[in-house]
C-alpha cells in the first residue's frame, strides 16, 4: 500500500459525497431571470453563486407564524429556526409548485389544507455560515393560510416546530435572539409582505 493510499480514508467523506452535490439550483440575475443550472453544493460554497430561492411563511387563522427548526444534519444553519420551509426551485418549477412540494415533504401539509398560497415579496441577500458555506439567493416570500392545522414533520428535515404570534415576533425580533433565526427569514419576517 503506498503513502497516497494510506492519507485517503475511502470512509471519510467529501464535499462532493454530500447530497447536494448530486442536486442543481437555477442561477439568476440580481432580477430574478434564470441563467443556468448550477451544481448545489457549488452554489453554497466558496463566493457563492447567486441562485433562486423560497422561503414561505405559514399562518393559523389567528395570526400565529409557524416557525420550523432545521435538523441538525442540515449543511448550513443545522438547528437554526426557519420560517416553515425554505428551498429552492428546480428548473421549470414555478416558486408555488416548489413550496406545495416541499410543505408536503417536510410538514405533510397537503394543498387542500390552504388556498392561498401567493408569492408576497422578493429580495436578494448573501450570507456566510461559520466555515461550511454560503447563501446567495434571490428569495421569493410566500404567505399561506392552513384551514386544517395537521402535521406530519419528517424528522430528517425539521426538528421541532413552533407557533408564535407574528405580530410581536415582527416588532420585537430580539426577543427571539436565542432562537438563532436563519438570516433568510429574519430579512422577510421584517418586510412587509401584507
Amino acid at each position: 500500500m503506498s503513502t497516497d493510499d494510506t492519507a485517503s480514508d475511502a470512509s471519510t467523506p467529501t464535499p462532493e459525497d454530500h447530497e447536494n452535490a448530486r442536486q442543481h439550483v437555477v442561477a439568476v440575475n440580481a432580477d430574478d431571470e434564470a441563467q443556468e443550472t448550477v451544481n448545489r453544493l457549488e452554489a453554497h460554497t466558496g463566493d457563492g453563486i447567486r441562485h433562486r430561492a423560497f422561503t414561505s411563511l405559514v399562518f393559523d387563522g389567528d395570526g400565529n407564524i409557524l416557525l420550523a427548526q432545521r435538523a441538525p444534519d442540515k449543511r448550513l444553519w443545522g438547528t437554526w429556526w426557519d420560517g416553515t420551509v425554505a428551498s429552492h426551485p428546480v428548473q421549470g418549477q414555478s416558486q408555488e409548485e416548489a413550496t406545495r412540494q416541499r410543505l408536503e415533504e417536510e410538514l405533510g401539509v397537503t394543498p387542500d389544507q390552504y388556498d392561498d398560497l401567493r408569492v408576497t415579496d422578493r429580495f436578494e441577500y448573501k450570507r456566510y455560515f461559520e466555515n461550511a458555506g454560503v447563501e446567495h439567493e434571490v428569495c421569493a416570500v410566500l404567505k399561506l393560510t392552513l384551514d386544517d392545522l395537521s402535521l406530519d414533520p419528517d424528522e430528517e428535515e425539521v426538528a421541532g416546530l413552533m407557533w408564535v404570534p407574528y405580530e410581536r415576533l415582527h416588532e420585537h425580533p430580539e426577543w427571539y435572539r436565542q432562537l438563532r433565526l436563519c438570516p433568510w427569514f429574519q430579512i422577510a419576517m421584517r418586510r412587509d409582505f401584507e
